[in-house]
C-alpha cells in the first residue's frame, strides 16, 4: 500500500475504536433507531452542507439515486440499528468479536458479486484476526450463554453483519462505476437516517431527545468524526484496495476500543489480551504486507 493508503487506513481504526465506547452514551432515554436516526441525519445533512459549499457535483441519476439509497439502507441503517440493539443487551466486547465475523462475509460477497478471488492470504490473515479478536475478549465471552434472548441478539448481530457487508460490496461497485464517495455518502446517510426515522414513526416508538451533554456530545462525535470522517476514508480505501483486505479495519478497531477501556473502564490484561493483539496486528500486517507485494 502506499503512504496515502495507509492513511485512509489508519483514520477509521483510530476513530471506530473510540465509537464503541461513545455507543454507550447513545444507550438510554432514548431508544437506539431513534439515535441512530438522528447520528445519520445530523451527518448527511453537514456533508452535504459541505459538498455544497465546496462545489462538488451533486446531481446522478434516478438508477444512481437508487444504488445510493440501498447504500444507505445497509451501511447508515439497519446495521447501526442492529449494533445499537445488541449493545443495549451484550457488551461491547461481545458484539465486536461477533462483528469481526463480517471479514468471512466480505470475501464470500465479494467473490459472488464483484467476481473477486478468494485469495490464501486474505482467509490466513483473516483467521487470525477473528481468533485474536476472540482472546482479546476472552473474559467477555465467558458471560455468554446461548439462551433465548443472547441468541435473539446473536440472530441481530449476525443480520447487522450481513447488512453492512453488502454495503462495502455496494460502496465498491459504485466506485468502480466512478461515482464519488463523498456525495453519495451525504446522500445516503440521509437516506439511511430518514429510513431509520420512519421506521421508528411505524413502530409507534416516542420521539424524544435526551438534553444531556454526554448524549449530545457523543451524538456529535458519532455523525461528524464516526460517520462523515471515518466513512469517508474508509471506503476511499475500500475502492483501492478491495473489501476482502480494508475490512481488516473494523477487526483492528476493537484492540482501540480495548485500550480506551483500559482507560475508562479499568480493563484488565492477561496473557490472552496480550496474544490476542499480537495476532490481530500480525493479521492486519499480513493482509496489508501481501497486498503491497503483489502490487
Amino acid at each position: 500500500m502506499t503512504k496515502r493508503q495507509y492513511i485512509l487506513f489508519i483514520i477509521p481504526v483510530l476513530i471506530w475504536g473510540s465509537t464503541w465506547y461513545a455507543i454507550k452514551f447513545q444507550l438510554g432515554m432514548v431508544d437506539p433507531l431513534l439515535s441512530v436516526a438522528y447520528r445519520f441525519m445530523l451527518a448527511g445533512v453537514i456533508l452535504i452542507l459541505f459538498c455544497l459549499l465546496t462545489g462538488k457535483r451533486m446531481k446522478f441519476s434516478l438508477h444512481e439515486h437508487f444504488l445510493i439509497l440501498l447504500l444507505g439502507l445497509s451501511l447508515f441503517g439497519f446495521n447501526y440499528w442492529f449494533v445499537y440493539q445488541a449493545e443495549t443487551i451484550l457488551t461491547s466486547g461481545v458484539v465486536a468479536v461477533i462483528f469481526s465475523l463480517i471479514i468471512v462475509f466480505n470475501i464470500i460477497f465479494n467473490a459472488l458479486f464483484l467476481k473477486g478471488k478468494i485469495k490464501r492470504d486474505v482467509i490466513f490473515a483473516a483467521v487470525l484476526g477473528i481468533i485474536g479478536t476472540i482472546f482479546l475478549f476472552k473474559n467477555e465471552l465467558s458471560s455468554f450463554s446461548l439462551n433465548s434472548k443472547d441468541a435473539f441478539v446473536f440472530v441481530i448481530c449476525l443480520g447487522g453483519i450481513v447488512t453492512a457487508s453488502l454495503g462495502n460490496i455496494l460502496s465498491a461497485y459504485k466506485q468502480k462505476r466512478k461515482i464519488p464517495v463523498l456525495q453519495t455518502n451525504a446522500f445516503g446517510m440521509i437516506y439511511g437516517g430518514i429510513a431509520m426515522f420512519l421506521t421508528v414513526l411505524l413502530l409507534n416508538k416516542p420521539i424524544i431527545f435526551e438534553p444531556t451533554i454526554s448524549y449530545t456530545l457523543s451524538l456529535f462525535y458519532l455523525s461528524v468524526f464516526g460517520s462523515i470522517i471515518a466513512f469517508s476514508t474508509y471506503l476511499k480505501l475500500l475502492g483501492e484496495i478491495g473489501p476482502d483486505r480494508s475490512v481488516y479495519i473494523s477487526i483492528i478497531s476493537p484492540a482501540i476500543a480495548i485500550l480506551i477501556s483500559t482507560i475508562f473502564e479499568g480493563y484488565k490484561w492477561d496473557l490472552f489480551a496480550i496474544a490476542g493483539i499480537i495476532l490481530l496486528f500480525s493479521g492486519n500486517f499480513l493482509a496489508l504486507r501481501f497486498k503491497t507485494q503483489k502490487t
